[in-house]
This record gives C-alpha cells, sequence and structure tokens, in this order.
C-alpha cells in the first residue's frame, strides 16, 4: 500500500502549492473586508470567501489526477458524503479517500494575523467505514501571510518518516529541513496550552489550564511565570508549532463542555472536526503522543461532522508528567 501511496505525494505536494498560490495571489489582491465575507454557513463551520478559493483550486486538480485513478473527496463545503471524482465515477471503484481542510486557520489568515494551513489525509477507501487510523500519507503546507516570504511543508507516509521542505515563495527556492520536536521534560519556560478560542466556557477551560500547570509545571516563584501559551486558531497550526520544538502540549477539549453549555443556555460549541486533524500522521511519525481526551490513541470516522477531543505531547516524558494532572482536572470538573 506504502508503495501505491507514494505515487500520490508528488501531486498533493504540487495541488498544495498551487493552492498556496492562489490564497496568497487573493489576500494579495483584495481586502480583508472582501476575503472574510461569509459564503456560506453550514453546520460544520462557516465558510468565507477566501476559502472558495482554495476550495476551487483543489476541486479543479484533483478533477485532473482523478482521470487515471477515481477517488472520493471530503471536505469542507463539499456534500458530507464526499464527492467523487471524475464526474460519472463509481464511489466502490475509488482507491482512494482523501480527507482536505483547504484552509486551515482562516479567520486568522484573512485578517493577515497568522499563516494557515492546507491539510490532506489519504486513506485507502473502505466507504463509510474509513477512518482516521487508515490515513497512509498526509501534506501539510503553510499559507503565508502577505508579508511574509517563507513557507513550510511538511509530509508522512505511515511508517517511513517524513519529510519537510522550506519554500521561498519569492525566489522560487527550496531547502530541506528536519522538525525536531522538544525534548524537555518540563513545560518550564515553554509553551503549553489548553485551547479555549471563543466564549462560553472559558472559565472552566482556563481552571484547567491553571490546574494542570500548578500541579506539573514546577515550583513557581514571585515575578516569574511557569510557561506560557499560545491560542492558535489552527489545529494543523497548533500541531506544526509543536513539530517543530516551538510548543511542547496541546489540549483541545471543546467537546467536553456540550453539556456545561447546555446548563449555562448556549448552543454547541464550535469544535475540531476529523479534517483538522487529517495530518496528525506527521506529528505522530515524529514521535509525538497524540491522544483522545481519555489518553486512548486518536481516531475517528473519516467525515465532516464528528466533533473531536485532542491532545497532544511533545514527547513521552513530558506525557507522563502532565498527563495525570490533566485527567485529575478533568475529574475535578466533571468532564
Amino acid at each position: 500500500m506504502a508503495t501505491d501511496v507514494r505515487a500520490l505525494l508528488p501531486v498533493i505536494v504540487e495541488l498544495h502549492d498551487r493552492i498556496r498560490k492562489s490564497v496568497v495571489a487573493a489576500c494579495e489582491a483584495q481586502s480583508a473586508d472582501a476575503m472574510s465575507a461569509v459564503a456560506h454557513d453550514d453546520a460544520g463551520d462557516t465558510i468565507y470567501a477566501v476559502d472558495k478559493v482554495s476550495e476551487e483550486t483543489l476541486i479543479e486538480g484533483l478533477a485532473e489526477f482523478a482521470r487515471s485513478e477515481p477517488l472520493v473527496l471530503i471536505a469542507e463545503g463539499l456534500p458530507p458524503e464526499g464527492l467523487v471524482l471524475p464526474d460519472g465515477a463509481k464511489e466502490r471503484d475509488c482507491k482512494w479517500r482523501l480527507l482536505v481542510d483547504p484552509i486551515d486557520g482562516t479567520r486568522g489568515l484573512m485578517y493577515q494575523k497568522r499563516s494557515a494551513w492546507i491539510l490532506t489525509g489519504v486513506a485507502p477507501n473502505r466507504g463509510a467505514e474509513t477512518r482516521l487510523r487508515d490515513i497512509v500519507l498526509a501534506v501539510q503546507t503553510e499559507i503565508p501571510l502577505v508579508k511574509q516570504h517563507l513557507s513550510d511543508q511538511l509530509w508522512a507516509i505511515r511508517g517511513e518518516g517524513i519529510g519537510a521542505r522550506r519554500i521561498n515563495r519569492v525566489t522560487g527556492m527550496s531547502e530541506e529541513f528536519i522538525p525536531r520536536p522538544s525534548q524537555a521534560d518540563t513545560v518550564a519556560h515553554g509553551f503549553a496550552t489548553v485551547a479555549r478560542f471563543f466564549p462560553g466556557a472559558r472559565d472552566i477551560l482556563a481552571a484547567i489550564d491553571d490546574e494542570i500547570m500548578i500541579a506539573a509545571g514546577g515550583p513557581i516563584a514571585a515575578g516569574k511565570a511557569i510557561c506560557f501559551e499560545d491560542q492558535y486558531i489552527s489545529t494543523g497550526g497548533q500541531l506544526y508549532e509543536m513539530m517543530v520544538g516551538h510548543d511542547r502540549f496541546v489540549a483541545d477539549l471543546r467537546p467536553l463542555l456540550r453539556d456545561v453549555l447546555r446548563e449555562r443556555g448556549l448552543p454547541h460549541p464550535l469544535c475540531c472536526h476529523p479534517y483538522d486533524l487529517c495530518t496528525v500522521l506527521i506529528a505522530e511519525e515524529l514521535g509525538l503522543s497524540v491522544t483522545d481526551a481519555l489518553g486512548n490513541p486518536l481516531d475517528t470516522p473519516l467525515d465532516l461532522e464528528t466533533d473531536v477531543a485532542w491532545v497532544a505531547y511533545a514527547n513521552d516524558r513530558l506525557r507522563a508528567r502532565l498527563e495525570p494532572a490533566l485527567r485529575a482536572a478533568l475529574e475535578r470538573h466533571h468532564l
């Protein structure tokens, strides 16, 4: 299977390059107000004008490859059952199932605050039974800010490690680099984050964050910080920060807050979905430990709707230190 999927790697890398260029060009040509206009609002997430740019490039590029090898595309903005390419092909004839987030981190990008990411995971097609753990190839590519000339791209084939390159979008040149996750066994002086992007239950998430860091972060000294946090509103971006050693711990617990929000008279929260995590294979091939909220191996259906809670540790020693504190905090808050 790995031999077969290798043929898809250059196709996806080239497609990511096209999406990156088209989105950056759109950001250069249009105002933030134009790029942030709502194009479509569905149950999964809000689709903005900038998302449509990447979606069109994605479908056009995959349609070319699919003429020789039909596939199923699952992505934001498409029907939940996915799109079979090319037109007229049958799902049963498709060898691959692709889960894609054409832009992960839209809001930061459209206001030119922070890079977004193109995320693609490829799994053998098992129909509706296909799961995140079936992904055998993952590629993620940075969509840089207009004022930023460098863009990172990482990929992995299951069991074969990872590759990475840094692209200079001004010169067109690129060079390989080796991502190195942190080997620290403590969060002291580093970045560790419990995600709390949106209002509604930030008090609980902040309390959990405090409890973990106070229990496992080390002694607190007057006028000093134990550690720092980074609320990067992009799952792919969060994983990237861990893969390159910038961050040591990230927990996204939003799905656990459903009952709390209901008791407060608030709607179901916007959560992480499988397409946000379709490149987790790269992190795992690098040695990061990525689990669900209970410490089990991370796995979900390959769909657009499932809410996913996840936790990532830079290494196993750090996991051994932080995970008991996380579980104790979750129990205290009845989550």
